[in-house]
């Protein structure tokens, strides 16, 4: 045994008695890490890093999580769950979760006694100096951010275009504020806090969810996943890749009171069993099939139907708590009414885009009567029921498989491509540059990435010239960047930049 070893993480059956099947995990001073890895599991749920337990000689050990993940910790009577950079002491016999009901662990000393708290070790000492040098750096940013704001508020009142023009529809405005006097390294960063539209045209346009954490003016006209999911709802079909039920639920508490709700997910086995456990009775879990042997569901997506029409929302975040509270994240949303009963066999683009993408999900249909509006089966065809000549946006969806002949434009950027070609942009756009932020940037060959530059580039400008193939920028954060986040060292390294 190392001089080092101060105790024991022992695995624990539901029962919380010992499972001698799976091996005990050893603690020693200094940073430990737990995580998938550790306890050689497949669950999604469970970070690589999922939890760092600090170690001290005189037994303490600071519970510090940096998965995505909560867990719980349990201590004589009482019970806390800790979410992302969220810590907690624990001592011998206290017992943790390691996924809220899953993977249960007692930490034993090596001695098997309750540890006397003489003060932190210097590992956690020095975890608290950074993180209050961390703090001090943003309370400062954001402090010198506020100050510009000011500035720049006041020069707005006097300096303000409104323009006729909206960055969606065409059709509403937006105020721009004269930048003379503003230093120019905060000119650009500070422009966008005063970007505003009218509230009636709000809907039209694309929202960043709400951070928490950040200032006031940094989450204006931002949404909460309560924002987007609110009234008299009687279907909600909820498609993604992570969802974390225990959160959805407790987040918005309306879905419970919802009559039928439709889960469209990715999860794998481990997690879809402590969702049917939790879900309500009226909820339909459903996987889409994989037509290959690799690719996932990972669409994020709600359609919230109402009396008097659709809500439709095409989102960033998974369906977990950092998600919708830690990172940047958008979405675009809106409302369609029912089509009058003269209109029901008219479609339009948007309406072809959607009822293709819901018909390869093969979801189970199921039948429901809508209070005054009648008896439905809610299969893919339902949602031809909406009247959809309104939408100012088309849909673009990518599923897997290997596609051919009429399907080779209907998904991924070859229908980006498809669709762009019958778009004609103003003589400024030439040669835009195409920006790109996605993680699995590194897996793709430089072929596919080509492919994926020329149908970006598609269409013409206004003399019928080709809006030509622009230069490429790629965005990825750097190291500093993720370790000024709000999740700060908690949070993924895997697509930063040492710079």
């Amino acid at each position: 045994m190392s001089l080092s070893q101060i105790g024991f993480l022992v695995p624990l059956n539901r029962n919380l008695e010992e499972d001698t099947s799976t091996p005990k995990l050893p603690i020693s001073t200094g940073a430990n890490v737990i995580g998938r890895n550790s306890i050689s599991v497949s669950d999604k749920r469970l970070s690589r890093k999922h939890l760092t337990l600090i170690a001290s000689g005189n037994g303490f050990v600071d519970a510090v999580v940096v998965g995505t993940n909560p867990v719980v910790v349990a201590s004589g009577n009482q019970r806390k769950k800790l979410r992302t950079g969220e810590k907690a002491v624990i001592t011998n016999d206290d017992i943790i979760e390691l996924i809220p009901g899953h993977y249960f662990f007692k930490y034993v000393t090596v001695a098997g006694k309750k540890c006397e708290k003489k003060g932190n070790s210097m590992d956690a000492q020095n975890m608290e100096s950074n993180e209050v040098s961390l703090s001090r750096k943003r309370m400062r940013q954001v402090s010198e951010d506020e100050a510009f704001a000011r500035k720049l508020q006041a020069e707005m009142e006097n300096d303000a275009l409104v323009q006729e023009r909206s960055l969606v529809t065409g059709k509403s405005g937006y105020s721009q504020a004269s930048t003379a006097s503003i230093p120019s390294s905060h000119m650009n960063s500070e422009a966008i806090r005063h970007f505003s539209i009218p509230k009636d045209n709000l809907p039209l346009t694309y929202r960043l969810l709400r951070v928490k954490d950040l200032p006031a003016w940094a989450n204006t006209s931002s949404v909460s996943i309560r924002d987007v999911i609110q009234g008299d709802v009687l279907i909600a079909v909820l498609s993604n890749y992570m969802v974390d039920i225990d959160w959805l639920l407790s987040s918005c508490p309306t879905l419970a009171k919802i009559p039928h709700v439709l889960v469209i997910h990715g999860e794998g086995d481990g997690t879809l069993d402590h969702m049917k456990k939790k879900k309500p009775p009226n909820w339909i879990l459903h996987k889409p099939p994989l037509p290959i042997s690799f690719g996932t569901h990972h669409s994020k997506a709600m359609l919230l139907v109402y009396p008097r029409g659709v809500r439709i929302i095409v989102h960033t975040a998974n369906l977990i708590y950092v998600d919708w509270n830690n990172k940047s994240q958008g979405l675009w949303m809106q409302d369609f009414p029912w089509k009058v009963q003269k209109e029901l066999s008219k479609g339009c683009a948007f309406e072809n885009d959607l009822i293709d993408y819901l018909s390869v999900l093969k979801w189970p249909e199921f039948t429901t009567n809508l209070p005054a509006l009648g008896s439905f089966n809610i299969n893919s065809s339902f949602f031809k029921k909406f009247d959809y000549s309104n939408a100012v946006v088309r849909l673009i969806a990518s599923v897997p498989g290997y596609h051919t002949g009429s399907n080779l434009k209907k998904w991924g950027h070859m229908k980006l491509c498809s669709v762009l070609q019958e778009c004609i942009f103003d003589k400024e756009f030439q040669k835009s540059p195409l920006a790109y932020q996605f993680s699995s940037l590194g897996s793709l060959d430089e072929k596919w990435m080509t492919e994926l530059a020329s149908s970006m580039s598609s269409g013409s400008c206004d003399d019928k010239t080709p809006l030509g193939l622009g230069k490429p920028l790629i965005i990825w954060p750097t190291v500093e960047d993720v370790r000024c986040s709000l999740e700060s060292c908690n949070a993924s390294y895997k697509d930063v930049h040492p710079l």
